[in-house]
């Protein structure tokens, strides 16, 4: 495994060291390996960023109740989940 040495502000250094504190994170390493994965994650699948899904609650709350059934918005989710696989293949 390779080493590195990255340098911090205090107040980065304390919030990293608090998180380890609560048993969030056995480590400083294990720490910034889980930034690097979730970093790699994100980068993977860029078409939906926060923004997007702020956008996307904020119109659901304006939208109001549906007068569809539950069944009904699986089915159109399904179809819209089926579509995108084809899309991409």
């Amino acid at each position: 495994m390779a080493t590195m040495t990255i340098s911090l502000p205090d107040p980065m250094k304390d919030w990293i060291e608090a998180r380890i504190r609560q048993g969030d994170y056995a480590s400083t390493s294990d720490y910034v390996r889980d930034l690097v994965r979730r970093d790699r994650e994100r980068s993977a699948h860029p078409e939906l960023t926060l923004a997007d899904l702020q956008r996307i609650v904020a119109d659901a709350r304006a939208s109001g109740t549906s007068g569809q059934s539950v069944s009904s918005i699986l089915a159109e989710a399904k179809a819209a989940v089926e579509a995108r696989r084809g899309a991409r293949e």
